[in-house]
């Protein structure tokens, strides 16, 4: 109870300084419009909290790392819109209301998807911190969001000769999930000053929180409904794409996400002094339904 109560005031104060964004007026309201669309949906804002509370949890200032969660939660953002494109996964729904292209159209949604990424850059660049934390930061964020993270996981997500076996699943989950979780985390150590050991703690951490969070979302594919998550079920059923829950079978696959829970939970031990929240939190996203 008193995580939930924890995590509802943190996600409030993201969604406030998301709803001050891309307010003012331009001749190009539209695509403000669409940005905004999409970035204030609603979701759970998971990685944004993420580096909010590793920047208060290494002593640092957590409005000061506000910035950063942001940028973080605009990369997200504009994947998402990107992932819905008929070109990629051609969904239609994304949390529970219809996706940034079917309101918009394709052409003014993929624009403001590079408008999201463009501006989350813009945005962790104005964090009031020490410069070489704010360069460091952002240019993990870039090594995260590009190739060698998620647009790289992507791409292997899409090419029909990729590795589907259980490690080339791994790899790819690794990079399009796993990629943005571990920024997370590691942005908000960077954003309190972090000894290299912290900020590695933090990167397995956000390592094995996004293995158990993406083989939960796997098991959730087959065992959920549409009106629960919001979005379309089956898809990669559909698409004969394999998953955890179907290489592994459900069962197994719950073995698995208890697991790597425990992996991220044991990451943080004996370097960060006070992990309740983190081992919470990677307990709550173990069990959720949506």
């Amino acid at each position: 109870m008193e995580l939930e109560r924890e995590l509802s005031a943190l996600k409030q104060e993201v969604e406030t300084a998301l709803a001050e964004l891309f307010t003012a007026e331009a001749p190009y309201q539209k695509l403000t419009e669409a940005m905004r669309y999409s970035l204030l949906a609603g979701g759970k804002r998971i990685r944004p909290l993420l580096t909010l509370k590793f920047c208060e949890a290494l002593g640092g200032d957590r409005q000061a790392a506000m910035p950063l969660a942001l940028a973080v939660e605009m990369i997200h953002t504009y994947s998402l819109i990107h992932d819905d494109l008929p070109c990629m996964d051609d969904d239609g729904l994304r949390r529970g209301k219809p996706t940034c292209h079917v309101v918009y159209g394709e052409g003014r949604a993929t624009v403001a998807g590079d408008a999201l990424q463009a501006a989350a850059f813009e945005e962790a660049l104005s964090a009031p911190l020490p410069p070489e934390r704010v360069v460091r930061a952002a240019g993990y964020l870039a090594a995260c969001a590009g190739a060698a993270g998620m647009c790289g996981g992507q791409e292997l997500d899409m090419a029909e000769d990729s590795d589907r076996s259980l490690p080339g699943l791994t790899v790819i989950n690794d990079l399009k999930t796993g990629a943005m979780l571990r920024a997370a985390c590691v942005l908000g150590a960077i954003a309190a000053g972090g000894t290299p050991e912290e900020q590695a703690a933090a990167e397995r951490y956000g390592l094995h929180l996004a293995r158990a969070f993406q083989i939960r979302d796997d098991i959730l594919d087959i065992t959920s409904t549409e009106a629960e998550l919001g979005k379309p079920i089956g898809s990669d059923a559909k698409n004969e794409k394999p998953t955890y829950a179907s290489l592994l079978g459900a069962e197994a696959a719950e073995i698995l996400v208890l697991a790597e829970t425990d992996k991220a939970r044991a990451a943080l031990e004996g370097v960060f002094a006070d992990t309740a929240f983190f081992n919470a939190l990677a307990d709550l996203l173990a069990v959720r339904k949506a």
